[in-house]
């Protein structure tokens, strides 16, 4: 973990009202601690546990007319799939296996469309909604920040 990722987790402390922030990467291990004014007091190196709490995956509406239109439909009537946490993304459950969705495949509510690896637990993301994808936003293996675009669908 680097200083950016540091100062990022940092904004999204403060964006998020989150008063304290911990976590075990490897041999690294890192606690947040804000204090009342909003400001970080301190970083310290402990070996509390991580907690993750589970994600929460809400499609909101895509502003303005973001990507290409896909066919049969328009981008201003496509849905975003966000992720719920920092962390990892991986479109398959592992490297030999394929991916969970690909562009035009039709998703309910519980469909699992990627994982997020946070702290060395993998989180199963759903849909969350009925609809097919009409991109994919990111590429496997590359990090992911809190309530960044995954996919975009089309509602059905």
């Amino acid at each position: 973990m680097d200083l950016k990722d540091i100062k990022a987790i940092i904004d999204l402390m403060k964006k998020n009202s989150v008063t304290e922030f911990e976590l075990e990467k490897q041999d690294f291990k890192v606690r947040l601690k804000r204090g009342g004014n909003g400001g970080a007091v301190g970083m310290s190196y402990d070996d509390l546990p991580a907690q993750l709490s589970a994600p929460v995956l809400l499609p909101t509406p895509v502003a303005g007319n973001a990507g290409a239109p896909t066919p049969g439909g328009s981008a201003a009537n496509e849905l975003e799939i966000k992720s719920p946490m920092i962390g990892t993304f991986y479109r398959a459950p592992s490297p030999e296996s394929g991916s969970y969705v690909e562009v035009g495949t039709e998703v309910n509510p519980e469909t699992v469309v990627c994982i997020i690896e946070a702290m060395k637990v993998m989180n199963e993301i759903k849909a969350e909604a009925r609809g097919v994808i009409t991109q994919i936003l990111l590429d496997n293996a590359k990090p992911v920040e809190f309530g960044q675009p995954l996919f975009k669908f089309r509602p059905i």
